[in-house]
């Protein structure tokens, strides 16, 4: 196997894998870029355009809910429901545009991927003993103002290593929705957050790709894609019976080691 399609079919199951579940899609792709040796404009291009087929598996796996969603515009729950997640899209969107080009020059390293990887997972053994009641047990239930928390806690995934989903499900248990609701919630606010920050960064980048490049990107996509839709099936049916314990750990673990590789 080519060199560069076998590194784009490493790189496209760690997005897939690592996408939603709470551990650093981001933070994982830089360390295995790193680790690869795939460095550099185009692969940061690669990483960013690889996202897409992970964004696409949740569209294909809730399609019903989009396809119904989208045909009941101008309906009072509809409206509630995308309004809540243009809410929880906007102030991440917002501080991101403002951040964008400081963050991916300054904080895109290993070492501060692995001091988020570690802080993150405290956070999430914290959270996990800490909130006990859950109100919502529905999507379409969200207020106005947890999808205004969700959506602030979402701003703290523009670091890289804390992880947007983790940020986001962490954030919607806090503001009282059920652990799987929470999960769900998190899924429908990535298609907007994660279309738009990945069209921004290609539109911004398309000028490093080459017809050369067009194979490992494919390639990336599907695999991308695919990886997603498994992982996405397994961790719905994970969170109604386990608590996120365990990724917490394993982001501490994973953090700490990286941290005594680094330094």
């Amino acid at each position: 196997m080519d060199t560069d399609i076998f590194k784009a079919v490493i790189l496209g199951v760690v997005e897939g894998v690592t996408e939603f579940l709470p551990i650093s899609s981001t933070g994982h792709l830089i360390l295995a870029g790193d680790i690869l040796g795939f460095t550099g404009d185009t692969a940061k291009t690669f990483e960013v355009f690889i996202q897409l087929g992970a964004i696409l598996a949740v569209v294909w796996l809730y399609r019903k809910k989009v396809s119904s969603t989208i045909k009941s515009i101008g309906a009072e729950k509809t409206n509630r429901f995308l309004l809540n997640l243009l809410t929880a899209f906007l102030p991440a969107a917002f501080i991101g545009l403002i951040t964008h080009s400081f963050i991916k020059h300054h904080l895109f390293n290993p070492i501060t991927v692995a001091i988020a990887l570690v802080i993150g997972g405290i956070a999430i053994l914290v959270i996990e003993r800490v909130v006990k009641k859950s109100i919502v047990l529905d999507v379409d239930d969200v207020s106005f103002k947890q999808a205004l928390g969700i959506g602030l806690a979402q701003t703290l995934s523009l670091f890289p290593g804390v992880s947007r989903a983790g940020a986001t499900i962490m954030g919607a248990m806090c503001f009282g929705l059920e652990r799987k609701v929470a999960t769900e919630f998190s899924f429908f606010l990535a298609i907007p957050t994660m279309f738009a920050a990945t069209s921004y960064d290609l539109l911004k980048n398309l000028h490093y790709l080459t017809i050369d490049d067009l194979p490992i990107f494919v390639v990336g996509f599907f695999v991308s894609f695919f990886s997603a839709l498994f992982v996405i099936k397994a961790f719905l049916g994970f969170v109604t019976r386990h608590t996120f314990d365990s990724f917490a750990i394993y982001r501490i673990i994973f953090g700490a080691v990286i941290l005594f590789y680094y330094l």
